[in-house]
């Protein structure tokens, strides 16, 4: 098309130099290996212009390769190393954190990390108390010390499974949006309780007239409910242990703990106040991944340690029927 616009004279198009290598080299042949060699003098050497199947030879400077021979090294290649060397998997996936929780002893500062347990609020907002768990600042922001949580989950957990082991009342509590999953889970897999809603004060302190219209149900140290059906009339139940996810949201339920002298285990912010709870835990309480992370740990120790407590029981139980049939 664009040839076209050109005069014609004499019944020949008139083509510039460059307009006639181009067209040249679009009607004739496209060169080979031998065009770019003509010009330093060498030659291919007879073999290689057969069109019979040519196996793959080492490299060699005075026999130049054709294409296909670059082709057939290349596929050599990939096959002889191409398992070779390290594969760079998924190291951290988020909904493992709900799904399979981790447990106490996986816990890792890069499984921290990914979850943004070390990030803290502004510097103008933090809390002097929490000067020991902070490993500096970044851009106006407190980093806490994930050395610091790490060691602080772990104690948490180890109470959390030393309170389920002796059949203990462990009580989650997160009522934030969206954290109403991870505390049901965690509170099914310790056997414990969960509360996912707004606190109402006096639950603990003036039980009678708030919860105690409802029945009590009681369980053995197996967890099997009693046969007899709910106790009518019984004083409201106390929580061994409060697993609380917010305490910002929550003080006024840890205050009554406090008063009852009941042990508290709290995910403790830069702007918080770590005394407010018994066992804290400084991290980002902000960070939805990071509160379905400590929830989940804790949640697995209180599993470990209802799981000692039933096979202790078990164990004890077979001990019995065995003196029973020696009898």
């Amino acid at each position: 098309m664009i040839l076209r616009r050109f005069l014609r004279k004499g019944g020949q198009l008139p083509l510039s130099p460059t307009i006639r290598v181009v067209s040249r080299s679009l009607t004739s042949a496209s060169p080979g290996p031998e065009s770019d060699l003509t010009h330093h003098g060498k030659v291919l050497p007879d073999y290689l212009h057969s069109t019979e199947s040519q196996t793959v030879r080492p490299i060699d400077a005075d026999r130049p390769t054709t294409l296909r021979e670059d082709y057939e090294n290349f596929k050599h290649f990939k096959s002889t190393t191409g398992r070779l060397g390290s594969r760079v998997g998924r190291h951290y996936q988020p909904h493992l954190a709900v799904n399979n929780p981790p447990r106490p002893r996986d816990i890792t500062l890069e499984l921290l990390l990914a979850s943004g347990a070390h990030l803290g609020h502004a510097t103008s907002l933090w809390n002097p108390g929490n000067q020991r768990y902070i490993f500096g600042v970044r851009q106006g922001i407190h980093i806490i010390s994930l050395e610091a949580t790490a060691a602080h989950l772990r104690r948490a957990a180890q109470v959390v499974e030393g309170v389920a082991r002796q059949a203990g009342l462990i009580l989650f509590v997160g009522n934030r949006p969206k954290q109403e999953r991870c505390v049901v889970e965690a509170a099914e897999l310790a056997g414990g309780c969960h509360l996912f809603e707004k606190w109402t004060p006096g639950t603990i302190t003036n039980g009678k007239m708030i919860v105690g219209h409802g029945a009590v149900v009681e369980k053995d140290e197996a967890d099997r409910v009693n046969p007899q059906g709910p106790l009518e009339g019984a004083p409201p139940i106390r929580p061994d242990l409060v697993v609380c996810l917010n305490p910002l949201e929550n003080y006024v339920m840890l205050h009554e703990c406090g008063l009852f002298g009941i042990p508290t285990i709290g995910i403790i912010d830069t702007d918080a106040d770590p005394t407010w709870v018994t066992y804290p835990i400084p991290a980002n309480d902000d960070s939805l991944r990071s509160v379905q992370l400590i929830a989940g740990i804790l949640g697995r120790a209180g599993e470990s340690g209802r799981s000692r407590r039933l096979r202790k029981i078990q164990m004890q139980e077979q001990e019995d029927l065995t003196r029973v049939d020696i009898q």
